[in-house]
């Protein structure tokens, strides 16, 4: 059965590669995010099957695409047709009446197709109006306005927070809760460099009322001098000026947007928009000149998962361990790109939509910008001078396709990148920036601490905490057809044994193919290795498999113990490669339900049942991490931080791409003058 779908796939990958340009055009994608009509749809059709007279209380907690099946997906694109739609599924979880649903509703049909009720550990992702909602409640709560008189502050200058709880062992929590911390904005808008220490705030969720509440010390709040970001605030002596640059195009955008498909040189994919992990690249295909084709390389990729847990294990901060995608939501949290600042000049901007808890639509103008990025980087050159009385040089520049989001989840900003590049490069990276965790202390100086402060002093009364951001990318390559391995190239040390070289040693390529999971978990950095993906049913001409390399950035290990509650539910961090076979439901590296969940639905539980991954239809996932120790540049907002990894072609070309590529033609600047 296995081998008789492989051939399917390879079949119908043959049909797409060829038809793959011209494919779109005129029919509904089946990949497409949920239209707003679409949402609209399942608001009401959802809501109409509770009986909308009745008392039963529905909120809307993730309504995304129900992901068609790969072959269903191949099949449509090799013959796209308007006759021929594949059905449009949404997949809802919802809460009804303090339950999760897990609900599949048909929009072609307009009817709902499962309903299930899902009773195990965890909870879905917290939406935007509950949180908003919860964060109100001190406000008008005596306790609270007693305590901040105590403190002699001012309530109406309180601005409060929502964290997630995690767990910590025992039975799951029955009630869905949030922690709520407030902060002090008077005289800055930087609220995160005030918090209000001592005070303890636990809010029921579904109930919406403060359940749990405790005042049990006072630290004054540290002051505002010095933490507003806003240029209109800030006072002399100032920094350099930094000149604009624009980017002239004279015959518009060197790219194409058809729907959500965007063609740009010789690239080809598809890019949606989802209220839990953001940014979704798919169908990923390169042009080959030589063959004259269309060639996959990523059927789907997209983040994950963050784990970012923080390093204070006391009563006030220990609970402080995130799941940004599966808890919060990139796409929910998606910022609105703003022109000229995010995104340059040449940027084309496109909106995201999402399902607000009562399953109306919300419209994130600007959610995304598409841009070529022409940074003064060279593609590839030579200058020969061995050539007697000649000097011959031949370079050229690097330009790039970039598709950017930022998530700005709480005090931090996530500014993520995919890039495609000519040379069939494609690279993804995630800029931290925003404003760090701190708490108050009664230390203005570092000779004053006689504690653990579990961060740095950055300033008077300010610790910035230690924390991690681990990002978990899902990557489903399928390069030049689903079936692929994933092939360790060691590099060894081997020992010249023979007398004529006078050479000790040398290094030599040792591939190891991964025949199961198990053989595929790898931790970055700990012995000289090139991870390849590689499609062992292809090859080059001098017989060499096409294949993707992934080429990673700093190798970063978890340094919780394997046994504490948070790395038990982020275990999926443990290595930095993960591979496993395809399957439609493992999308989320934390799980479907990862609110207080136990770890009982990872990556590091999937992969348990060591399956098969030689000559299959895999995945790979890679975890790209930052141990962050806060240092006072990042005071009092934070210089942007970057990390991420590379997927470079190895031998899927006859020769390098790019060298044939058309020199740009010469920019022919008006007259001026230039003084001296």
């Amino acid at each position: 059965m296995a081998s008789t779908l492989k051939m399917v796939f390879m079949l119908l990958f043959s049909i797409f590669t060829i038809s793959l340009v011209s494919c779109y055009k005129g029919a509904h994608h089946p990949l497409d995010p949920l239209s707003p009509k679409e949402l609209t749809l399942v608001q009401t059709i959802v809501k109409k099957s509770y009986n909308p007279s009745s008392n039963n209380s529905i909120s809307f907690h993730y309504v995304g695409l129900d992901e068609p099946e790969k072959p269903t997906v191949l099949s449509w694109l090799s013959k796209p047709s308007t006759e021929t739609l594949i059905p449009r599924r949404a997949l809802v979880f919802t809460r009804v009446n303090e339950q999760t649903h897990e609900i599949i509703v048909d929009l072609s049909k307009r009817i709902i197709v499962s309903d299930e009720v899902y009773k195990g550990p965890g909870y879905p992702l917290l939406t935007a109006d509950e949180q908003v909602a919860a964060i109100q409640l001190p406000l008008t709560y005596g306790p609270f306005i007693e305590s901040a008189k105590k403190r002699d502050l001012n309530v109406s200058y309180a601005v409060c927070s929502t964290f997630t709880v995690g767990w910590y062992g025992g039975a799951e929590r029955t009630k869905r809760v949030v922690k709520v911390q407030c902060y002090y904005n008077k005289d800055t808008v930087n609220l995160y460099l005030r918090p209000i220490e001592g005070i303890q705030i636990v809010v029921d969720l579904d109930k919406m009322e403060i359940v749990e509440y405790s005042d049990t010390f006072k630290i004054p709040v540290p002051k505002a001098d010095g933490t507003d970001y806003r240029f209109s605030e800030q006072k002399p002596p100032f920094g350099p000026r930094i000149n604009g640059a624009a980017i002239m195009q004279t015959n518009g955008p060197g790219f194409e947007i058809d729907g959500h498909t965007i063609r740009w040189v010789n690239w080809e994919f598809h890019l949606a928009f989802d209220v839990r992990v953001g940014p979704i690249i798919s169908l990923a295909s390169i042009y080959d000149p030589e063959k004259h084709t269309y060639r996959s390389v990523l059927y789907r990729g997209h983040i994950s998962e963050l784990f970012v847990p923080y390093m204070d294990p006391t009563e006030e901060y220990y609970y402080k361990t995130f799941f940004d995608c599966g808890e919060f939501g990139f796409g929910q949290n998606a910022a609105s790109l703003v022109p000229l600042a995010d995104c340059p000049n040449n940027a084309v901007f496109m909106d995201g939509y999402y399902a607000a808890h009562d399953g109306s639509t919300v419209k994130v103008p600007n959610a995304f910008c598409i841009f070529e990025r022409h940074a003064g980087d060279i593609m590839w050159r030579h200058t020969e001078l061995g050539i007697p009385n000649r000097v011959i040089t031949e370079a050229r520049p690097e330009v790039s396709l970039v598709v950017r989001m930022v998530a700005t989840i709480g005090n931090y900003d996530h500014i993520i990148d995919w890039e495609f590049k000519p040379s069939g490069s494609i690279k993804a990276q995630v800029g931290l920036s925003g404003v760090l965790e701190v708490k108050s202390t009664t230390f203005t100086n570092v000779d004053q601490i006689n504690e653990e402060v579990y961060g740095t002093l950055l300033g008077d009364n300010t610790i910035g905490l230690n924390h991690d951001h681990f990002l978990t990318y899902r990557l489903d390559l399928d390069i030049d057809g689903v079936a692929n391995s994933f092939v360790k190239q060691n590099l060894v040390t081997k020992h010249v044994n023979d007398e004529v070289s006078p050479r000790k040693s040398y290094w030599a390529v040792v591939s190891e193919t991964a025949k199961t999971e198990s053989e595929a978990k790898i931790r970055s950095g700990m012995a000289p290795s090139d991870l390849v993906i590689v499609n062992p049913n292809k090859k080059t001409k001098p017989g060499n498999h096409h294949g993707y390399r992934l080429i990673p950035g700093t190798a970063t290990h978890p340094l919780l113990l394997e046994d504490d509650y948070p790395q038990i539910r982020g275990a999926f961090t443990k290595y930095n490669v993960w591979v496993t076979p395809y399957n439609k439901s493992e999308v989320w590296a934390g799980g479907k339900y990862v609110d207080q969940s136990q770890g009982q639905d990872t990556l590091a539980v999937w992969t348990l049942r060591d399956r098969k991954i030689e000559n299959e239809d895999i995945v790979l996932w890679h975890v790209v991490g930052y141990h962050h120790s806060p240092c006072q540049e990042d005071f009092p907002v934070m210089p942007t931080l970057s990390a991420g990894f590379e997927l470079r072609p190895t031998n899927f070309f006859e020769r390098n791409p790019v060298l044939k590529v058309l020199p740009p033609k010469p920019v022919r600047w008006p007259n001026c003058t230039t003084k001296p």
